[in-house]
Protein backbone atom coordinates (compact mmCIF):
# COMPACT_ATOMS: atom_id res chain seq x y z
CA UNK A 1 0.00 0.00 0.00
CA UNK A 2 2.74 2.02 -0.26
CA UNK A 3 4.09 4.52 -3.57
CA UNK A 4 3.30 3.32 -6.85
CA UNK A 5 5.63 1.96 -9.31
CA UNK A 6 5.79 4.21 -12.34
CA UNK A 7 4.24 0.89 -14.21
CA UNK A 8 0.95 1.31 -12.41
CA UNK A 9 0.55 5.44 -12.91
CA UNK A 10 1.07 4.43 -16.96
CA UNK A 11 -1.82 2.22 -16.20
CA UNK A 12 -3.96 4.57 -14.93
CA UNK A 13 -3.30 7.03 -17.30
CA UNK A 14 -3.76 4.80 -20.31
CA UNK A 15 -7.47 3.68 -18.39
CA UNK A 16 -8.26 7.66 -17.85
CA UNK A 17 -7.03 8.26 -21.23
CA UNK A 18 -9.98 5.53 -23.03
CA UNK A 19 -12.29 6.61 -20.54
CA UNK A 20 -12.55 10.38 -21.29
CA UNK A 21 -10.24 10.47 -24.57
CA UNK A 22 -7.71 12.95 -25.35
CA UNK A 23 -9.98 15.56 -26.69
CA UNK A 24 -11.88 15.86 -23.91
CA UNK A 25 -8.38 15.76 -21.27
CA UNK A 26 -6.97 18.47 -23.86
CA UNK A 27 -10.37 20.67 -23.02
CA UNK A 28 -10.13 20.01 -19.28
CA UNK A 29 -6.53 20.94 -19.29
CA UNK A 30 -7.50 24.15 -20.82
CA UNK A 31 -10.09 25.17 -18.50
CA UNK A 32 -8.26 24.52 -15.40
CA UNK A 33 -5.32 26.47 -16.63
CA UNK A 34 -7.84 29.16 -17.62
CA UNK A 35 -9.02 29.01 -13.95
CA UNK A 36 -5.84 29.61 -12.28
CA UNK A 37 -4.84 32.20 -14.47
CA UNK A 38 -8.13 34.17 -13.81
CA UNK A 39 -7.44 33.30 -9.77
CA UNK A 40 -4.01 34.67 -10.06
CA UNK A 41 -5.18 37.90 -11.63
CA UNK A 42 -7.91 38.37 -9.37
CA UNK A 43 -5.34 37.43 -6.11
CA UNK A 44 -2.95 40.59 -8.09
CA UNK A 45 -5.79 42.82 -8.61
CA UNK A 46 -7.02 42.33 -5.12
CA UNK A 47 -3.67 43.06 -3.86
CA UNK A 48 -2.62 46.40 -5.24
CA UNK A 49 -4.97 49.69 -4.34
CA UNK A 50 -7.29 51.03 -6.79
CA UNK A 51 -6.33 54.75 -7.66
CA UNK A 52 -9.41 54.93 -9.88
CA UNK A 53 -11.98 53.71 -7.22
CA UNK A 54 -13.02 57.52 -6.36
CA UNK A 55 -14.05 57.72 -10.26
CA UNK A 56 -16.65 55.56 -11.92
CA UNK A 57 -16.21 53.68 -15.03
CA UNK A 58 -17.58 55.74 -18.51
CA UNK A 59 -20.97 55.54 -18.87
CA UNK A 60 -22.02 54.94 -15.13
CA UNK A 61 -24.05 57.79 -12.96
CA UNK A 62 -22.26 58.67 -9.61
CA UNK A 63 -24.41 59.57 -6.33
CA UNK A 64 -21.03 61.48 -4.51
CA UNK A 65 -22.64 64.86 -5.57
CA UNK A 66 -26.44 63.52 -3.67
CA UNK A 67 -24.21 62.03 -0.82
CA UNK A 68 -23.60 65.23 0.80
CA UNK A 69 -26.90 66.37 1.18
CA UNK A 70 -28.34 65.34 4.35
CA UNK A 71 -31.50 63.16 4.46
CA UNK A 72 -34.97 63.72 6.20
CA UNK A 73 -36.26 61.45 8.49
CA UNK A 74 -39.68 61.47 7.37
CA UNK A 75 -41.50 59.87 10.22
CA UNK A 76 -39.28 61.74 12.20
CA UNK A 77 -40.93 65.08 10.41
CA UNK A 78 -45.09 63.81 10.44
CA UNK A 79 -44.50 63.32 14.44
CA UNK A 80 -43.38 66.65 15.23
Amino acid sequence: MGSFSIWHWLIVLLIVVMVFGTKKLKNMGSDLGGAVKGFKDGMRDGSTPDSNAATPPAGQVSNQANADKTTIDVEAKQKS
